[in-house]
């Protein structure tokens, strides 16, 4: 059997321990404020084109297809295994009212569950995943993370869809509206 690890070199990526990336965004929260949140944003988005050749090699590797052509149980199945190799931790993705996916995790890289944060704060996590997806589904999508180990949850939970539909959750949201109900209300 050949070796299948991802080569993060070849692949314009590169290894960061969960405390850096824990001790940078305590840092930038503490600093800036809420400012930090829309950066971290923005630089996973900038990171998500190269995580997505990535995977396409990955999956090359593998003789698994191009990840648009994956009937969508197999693609959820090779994305999960893929990010998990690639250190974000493990992936699973559903769906939630018909109206958008969900990404959720136990063990998600970017979250630290001791950080004792009040709002869900994978934001590097939330533009990456937004860009990856996005090239999927050929489409822009939002992420918006509404559960996070960060804060006590047990798991980080990312919903993701339309800019219009997560524009309906998030204003839900404000109003109060658990998110589930926001998303069944924007369905």
């Amino acid at each position: 059997m050949t070796d299948m690890t991802l080569d993060l070199a070849e692949n314009g990526m590169l290894a960061v321990t969960r405390d850096a990336l824990a001790a940078l965004r305590n840092a930038l929260m503490r600093d800036a404020g809420p400012s930090a949140a829309a950066w971290f944003q923005e630089a996973g988005y900038a990171g998500g084109a190269a995580l997505f050749e990535a995977f396409r090699g990955w999956l090359e590797a593998r003789d698994a297809g191009e990840p648009e052509a994956l009937p969508l149980e197999e693609f959820q199945q090779l994305a999960g295994e893929f990010f998990r190799e690639a250190g974000w931790g493990s992936l699973t993705v559903g769906s939630l009212h018909d109206a958008v996916a969900t990404l959720d995790s136990p063990d998600w890289g970017e979250a630290s569950s001791d950080a004792g944060m009040e709002y869900p704060c994978c934001n590097l996590s939330a533009g990456m995943l937004a860009d990856f997806f996005g090239r999927v589904a050929d489409a822009p999508l939002a992420v918006m993370e509404v559960e996070c180990r960060s804060t006590g949850a047990e798991r980080c939970r990312f919903l993701l869809g339309s800019a219009e539909v997560m524009q309906a959750v998030y204003e839900g949201m404000s109003q109060g509206q658990p998110y589930d109900e926001a998303v069944a209300a924007a369905a």
